[in-house]
């Protein structure tokens, strides 16, 4: 079996009832959604592309998320009332793209601090989606980008965001 970046004694699992894989550790029979304490995520990362079968239409795509007073809910679980202006999000997102373009840090290392959205739980990842599941202008944009790539900044109705397909 390939090298998952998985501390000794966890294993990738697939849950039926949620369509999406977890982490199980057979000694101990914990099992949880977030990758074990002491995970190698860029190994986890490549594993999981080439383990796991993209159903069919649809695209894996994660994100980081900057809200501003006027998204549609301007509050996060950082942040109960986001009051900074749509021009200030879009500079604070434009300072995290350029980290990620330098190799400073990966999308998914910074989106775990820095995004919005509850999804940063995952290192922004938002699992599969297909045509008509997100909003427009995110679609959009996810639906372009190759595997890897990031997207400049996306404005949508829930606020500022870069996208990695």
């Amino acid at each position: 079996m390939a090298d998952a970046g998985l501390p000794a004694g966890w294993e990738v699992r697939h849950s039926n009832s949620k369509n999406l894989p977890y982490f199980f550790n057979a000694a101990s029979k914990e099992s949880r959604w977030e990758p074990p304490e002491g995970t190698d995520l860029d190994k986890l990362k490549a594993y999981m592309a080439q383990n796991t079968r993209k159903p069919e239409g649809q695209i894996r795509a994660a994100h980081l998320l900057v809200k501003h007073k006027d998204s549609r809910r301007p509050s996060s679980w950082k942040e109960q009332n986001i009051t900074r202006s749509k021009e200030e999000a879009i500079l604070i997102l434009s300072g995290h793209q350029g980290r990620i373009k330098s190799g400073e840090i990966s999308l998914g290392d910074l989106a775990q601090s820095e995004s919005d959205c509850s999804s940063a739980r995952k290192n922004g990842d938002l699992g599969f989606f297909g045509r008509g599941e997100m909003q427009k202008e995110f679609e959009e944009v996810a639906f372009g980008l190759e595997p890897g790539q990031v997207s400049g900044v996306v404005d949508t109705p829930s606020g500022v965001h870069l996208i990695q397909r």
